[in-house]
């Protein structure tokens, strides 16, 4: 039993620094978390500059509504600050999503919430 919570311990601990890691690669910074429909969202992503990096994917993902958009990094030598912007999003819960690849992996991910509210009177 007792070598059992060891192994549970260092597993979450080593799920702890996975996460601290990739949010090191990549960071979601999001002006506000509520919208008005139809929502016209910025997202501004940092992304730590880096050899292996090569696409940078931003998703929306809602209950009504998938969209998503790729930004092709250069590397190291590529800027740090990238900007997407998501127009008429509808009402409803959305995750976005960040991640940051390379050639064959996914090197990190940031997730953010945002929810997008409906006039009623339309």
């Amino acid at each position: 039993m007792k070598g059992r919570i060891i192994v549970l311990i260092v597993a979450l601990i080593a799920t702890a620094a996975m996460r601290a890691i990739a949010g090191e690669i990549v960071e979601i910074r999001l002006r506000g978390h509520y919208f008005a429909e139809p929502a016209t969202v910025q997202v501004t992503v940092a992304v730590e500059p880096d050899a292996a990096n090569r696409v940078l994917r931003v998703e929306a993902d809602g209950d009504r509504l998938y969209r998503s958009t790729e930004v092709e990094l250069s590397g190291d030598a590529d800027k740090r600050v990238h900007t997407v912007e998501f127009k008429n999003l509808p009402a409803g819960a959305y995750e976005l999503r960040a991640e940051v690849l390379s050639s064959d992996k996914v090197r990190g991910m940031a997730t953010q919430e945002l929810v997008v509210s409906g006039l009623g009177g339309q």
